[in-house]
């Protein structure tokens, strides 16, 4: 069966991008303009206003029924209940991060431009991995270039879902799906635009446009 959150816009909120804001109102507007999974990021080191922050994010999620996913902190993820964790090359173990969190936590895994990360992620466990930069991005300035073949050879490799990240846009999107991304994970292109909800329209639409060769087989769950 296809799950709904394995295809489509995967929308990221930056806190540092929407500081001052109301992040679970950005993120209500980010579902509203179509994404099928989001992710709250806090770099931060006051961890009380990430709890607050993400428990408001969730409850938007689950109103809107949309998984919410946790940036790089575990402990976060288990203690409000969010559905899953990303994992970075420095965060914890997916082991680890699988026993904590249960057989049925949604965990991704970045893999930069690496392929044989992505196959070890998804042979220990991972329900997606994660390749970029693969255009200019203020928010991973300095991240290592991802080149678009990497989506052709990871779809051949991998029967796990494949999210491409990093300087996405309603304009450069479909060269990516057409390459093999399943997810667009989207932060500036999303929440840094004056109409969120529109933004996230133009991406995620471009999941309708794709020809249908490159539409994704249903994953097995």
């Amino acid at each position: 069966m296809m799950r709904s959150w394995q295809r489509g816009l995967y929308a990221i909120a930056d806190s540092a991008l929407l500081a001052g804001s109301d992040v679970a109102a950005r993120v209500g507007a980010a579902i509203a303009g179509g994404a099928v999974l989001v992710q709250y990021r806090d770099k931060g080191a006051d961890g009380a206003q990430r709890h607050v922050q993400a428990s408001a994010v969730l409850a938007c999620c689950r109103a809107h029924k949309v998984p919410l996913l946790i940036n790089d902190d575990i402990e976060l993820t288990d203690a409000i209940g969010a559905d899953g964790v990303h994992l970075g090359r420095d965060d914890t173990a997916l082991a680890a991060a699988r026993q904590r969190l249960g057989p049925h936590a949604i965990i991704g895994v970045s893999c930069y431009n690496l392929l044989p990360h992505a196959i070890a992620a998804a042979e220990a466990g991972a329900d997606y991995v994660a390749f970029g930069r693969f255009f200019p991005s203020r928010t991973k300035s300095h991240a290592v270039q991802a080149e678009i073949e990497l989506l052709h050879d990871a779809k051949r490799r991998l029967n796990i879902p494949v999210a491409a990240i990093g300087g996405i846009t309603a304009d450069n999107g479909s060269m990516l799906i057409e390459a093999g991304a399943d997810l667009l994970a989207v932060i500036q292109g999303v929440f840094a635009q004056p109409d969120i909800a529109a933004a996230a329209r133009r991406i995620a639409i471009l999941f309708d446009k794709e020809p249908a060769s490159h539409k994704l087989q249903a994953f097995s769950v």
